[in-house]
């Protein structure tokens, strides 16, 4: 929930003590120095303004989003002194992700680790940020995000919402996974392949040549098991996360979409100091070097222990250019003025 800033206040009130003697022989006390010339205590307040905000997701403990995302922004400004305190709420525990962006924006949520796809129901451009072969790798991502370029689309966003980006990293790129092999775009032919209900993950499978059925996550499992669906498209940690090893065979290293995370903060952005805001965005950044590379680092275990055991084949060969080609023109020719703009404008900082 929501927290204000606080102001605590602590006034130090000086006391006059007046001696007066009544003897004549006896001169009269001096004022103190708390207290002026006519007899009146002199205060001198010390202010000191302290926040506590609440950071929501929807990642489990264990994940890097958490350990090396949210509990390293809380981590890095709760060390930087400048009277930031950060409570967080994982595991959609302040509800699933449409929800929190709304709350972030009537300010029942002060922050929030939002995936681009839900940030664009409430402003399109942004979900250029998951299209497919939009960006190259985490550093690419990270440039975009770091750099002038990124401004029109961030500041877009606040226009609209009020809500401000403080950054974005890359939890992953998503990979095929299904019962044969999948290196080229003819692979994805007679298979129905599960995409998340977005527009944009949707509109990613028309680009690939995929038949794209909607599953929510929560049923990927057992639409698999059961037959519902042959293949389907995730980030490493989140096929391991569901043992979809246990019912698919095959694991193709397309890496096709970069898995987004924005970090946002709402209207009491604006109420903290600028020191204190630049400390907040000192620790998101700090987070965004982090989080890839614990990602990466999760991902090469999981991919080991797969080879080890022989639960999940990897194949490394996917002709990743064959896909591209067929994406690139195919999301441009579906873009709008807008989203073209943000096209251009990430695609700008591709090799910096």
């Amino acid at each position: 929930m929501s927290r204000r800033p606080r102001t605590l206040v602590l006034a130090l009130s000086a006391l006059l003590v007046l001696t007066a003697c009544t003897s004549g022989e006896s001169p009269s006390a001096e004022p103190s120095d708390s207290a002026s010339a006519d007899g009146e205590a002199s205060a001198t307040p010390a202010a000191q303004e302290e926040v506590e905000l609440s950071l929501a997701h929807s990642y489990q403990e264990g994940q890097p989003q958490v350990e090396c995302g949210a509990n390293v922004i809380k981590e890095q400004v709760e060390a930087a002194g400048v009277g930031i305190t950060i409570e967080i709420f994982g595991a959609s525990e302040l509800g699933g992700d449409a929800d929190r962006i709304q709350s972030v924006i009537a300010g029942d949520i002060d922050m929030d680790i939002q995936g681009a796809s839900a940030l664009s129901a409430v402003y399109p451009p942004m979900s250029v940020v998951d299209g497919a072969f939009v960006f190259d790798d985490s550093e690419h991502l990270y440039n975009f995000f770091t750099s002038d370029a990124s401004a029109a689309l961030t500041e877009g966003f606040e226009a609209e919402t009020g809500v401000h980006i403080l950054g974005a990293w890359n939890t992953g790129a998503r990979q095929f996974t299904a019962n044969v092999p999948i290196r080229t775009p003819d692979d994805l032919a007679g298979l129905r392949m599960r995409f998340p209900p977005s527009p944009t993950f949707l509109l990613n499978a028309e680009a690939m040549g995929a038949e794209a059925v909607e599953v929510a996550f929560e049923e990927l499992y057992l639409a698999l098991q059961q037959g519902t669906v042959d293949g389907q498209e995730n980030p490493i940690t989140n096929i391991d996360s569901i043992n979809l090893d246990e019912v698919q065979s095959h694991i193709s290293l397309s890496s096709h979409q970069l898995s987004s995370n924005l970090v946002i903060i709402g209207e009491v952005w604006n109420e903290l100091s600028t020191e204190q805001q630049d400390a907040l965005s000192a620790a998101v950044e700090e987070a965004m070097i982090q989080e890839p590379e614990c990602a990466a680092e999760t991902e090469e275990e999981i991919l080991s222990a797969w080879r080890e055991s022989g639960d999940m084949e990897i194949v490394e060969d996917v002709d990743r250019e064959a896909f591209r080609e067929l994406v690139e023109p195919f999301l441009r020719d579906a873009f709008d003025e807008a989203q073209l703009e943000a096209l251009e404008a990430i695609r700008s900082t591709a090799g910096q």
